[in-house]
């Protein structure tokens, strides 16, 4: 079954690339890419560097034995039974499961970087290095990686030792865990802290946000696999009625993709008239633009601190089952009805948080007097900045709880029994992030092409403004 679901998902890529094949549009577009020297090179060095990531994730610890953790195993069966397990192996693409030196992947640094963040909220010193402008980034930047060093050594031995406990024999004999521990817990911290620079140099001389490209590509490569898995399944309950589930799965795949398209793109314009003047003999002002409010302001951090937030459990309470509370366990759970409910919660209110914390209705207010412009109907001041504030939060309101409920979206899929790699692709920060990172890279590549006037990738205009990153 596994050799006939990989037949079906080779010929629908190879059905994929003849439609795109013949889309004339699409063929100009690419040789359009093609012809800019620059463009051309960044692609080709991202893809590059990507490359070098997923090969990095098929790299065992050394002295591990990887014919002991693959299908079967104790870790494989710990990554299937425990959902946020089972999600941390998805963002590693793999890694997590393989023993992989890039086993711990980015969100160490993610963790670091939202503690950061929160400190630049409550601690007058971290406040003032975000009033520094470029030398204020540059420390908050060494901040964060230094700390992000001490959270690798924290998270790596545990790491290790949850390896220990699921797959003790994976150790080559003649090693003992105590000396492996040391050397081990180096690699793996090297491994993230390599990542990292790997997601800067794509920032710098690549195509989209390193860190967003990196999870992304690590998500997309457990795709396939999953797709397979769930093909399979569905395929041996055929006769009762497999298939017909199987197309109601597709499409309601596809319908959350266009919902989490929309959420993303979504926008609320305020115009924004400003004053005419003369200086000599032309006039300046006069004309109307629009402040774009996106429906989605806090992009897909909300869901990032939450899940960051839901994966302290399992630092504190022992990965079996049997060792753990009951609450504990549905806690450890991404389809019990503690976890999701706790989960919206916290996206909720994170939704709010973010939203306040980079969003300024008074800061906004004050640029728009000192640049002589207003809102049609209300006066400059303080008035704009409630006017702007009014509307942030009828805003938030909504779309805090639509995100909320594409967050839920693979616990929902599991109603329908669908596999648990599978289910991860229905919603989440999976998806979100997905859409996010393909439409920032679209824009990445569209604003190359239109500098040089070529025709890009987006001449529909509707993704112009909705950039949304992983992080």
């Amino acid at each position: 079954m596994n050799g006939y679901g990989y037949l079906i998902v080779g010929i629908v890529v190879v059905a994929i690339i003849a439609l795109l094949a013949t889309n004339k549009k699409f063929v100009e577009t690419l040789k359009n890419i093609y012809k800019i020297e620059e463009l051309r090179k960044r692609i080709l060095y991202t893809l590059g560097l990507l490359l070098v990531y997923r090969l990095g994730c098929f790299v065992v610890i050394p002295g591990i034995n990887p014919n002991a953790l693959g299908e079967g195993s104790a870790l494989a069966s710990q990554l299937e039974g425990n959902g946020l397990l089972g999600l941390l192996n998805v963002f590693s693409g793999g890694a997590f499961g393989n023993a992989a030196i890039f086993a711990l992947g980015v969100m160490p640094y993610i963790t670091a970087s939202i503690i950061i963040q929160l400190m630049g909220i409550m601690i007058p010193y971290f406040q003032k290095m975000q009033r520094e402008g470029e030398s204020g980034r540059k420390k908050i930047t060494w901040y964060t990686r230094i700390l992000t060093v001490f959270i690798l050594l924290f998270q790596a031995p545990s790491y290790l030792l949850n390896l220990k406990a699921q797959a003790a024999a994976a150790l080559s004999s003649g090693i003992s865990w105590t000396m492996f521990m040391i050397p081990a817990t180096i690699i793996l911290a090297a491994g993230s802290m390599f990542i990292l620079w790997l997601g800067e140099r794509i920032t710098d001389k690549g195509v989209g946000n390193g860190i967003s490209m990196i999870i992304m590509i690590g998500i997309i490569a457990r795709l396939p696999q999953a797709f397979v898995q769930e093909l399979g399944s569905r395929f041996t309950a055929i006769s009762s009625g497999g298939l017909v589930m199987f197309i109601i799965e597709i499409l309601v795949l596809y319908a959350v993709i266009c919902a989490s398209i929309m959420l993303v793109q979504g926008t609320r314009k305020i115009p924004v008239q400003y004053a005419k003047r003369l200086v000599g003999n032309k006039q300046y002002g006069g004309a109307r633009q629009y402040i774009p409010l996106k429906l989605f302001a806090a992009n897909v951090m909300p869901i990032i601190f939450a899940q960051a937030l839901m994966f302290i459990p399992l630092a504190f309470v022992r990965y079996q089952s049997d060792g753990a509370s009951s609450w504990a366990t549905s806690l450890m759970d991404n389809r019990s009805l503690l976890y999701n409910v706790i989960y919206v919660t916290l996206i909720v209110a994170f939704t709010y948080f973010y939203t306040a914390i980079t969003l300024n209705p008074t800061q906004m207010a004050e640029d728009m007097k000192r640049n002589n412009g207003f809102i049609p109907g209300i006066k400059p001041g303080k008035d704009t900045a409630e006017y702007i504030e009014t509307i942030m939060s009828r805003l938030t309101f909504p779309g805090s709880f639509f995100i909320a409920f594409i967050a839920i979206m693979p616990a929902l899929a599991g109603l329908l029994n669908v596999q648990q790699a599978f289910s991860q692709f229905f919603g989440g920060t999976s998806l979100l992030i997905l859409v996010g990172v393909v439409i920032d890279t679209l824009q990445q590549i569209e604003s190359h092409m239109l500098m040089r006037h070529y025709d890009g990738l987006l001449n529909s205009g509707r993704t112009r403004n909705g950039a949304v990153s992983a992080y």
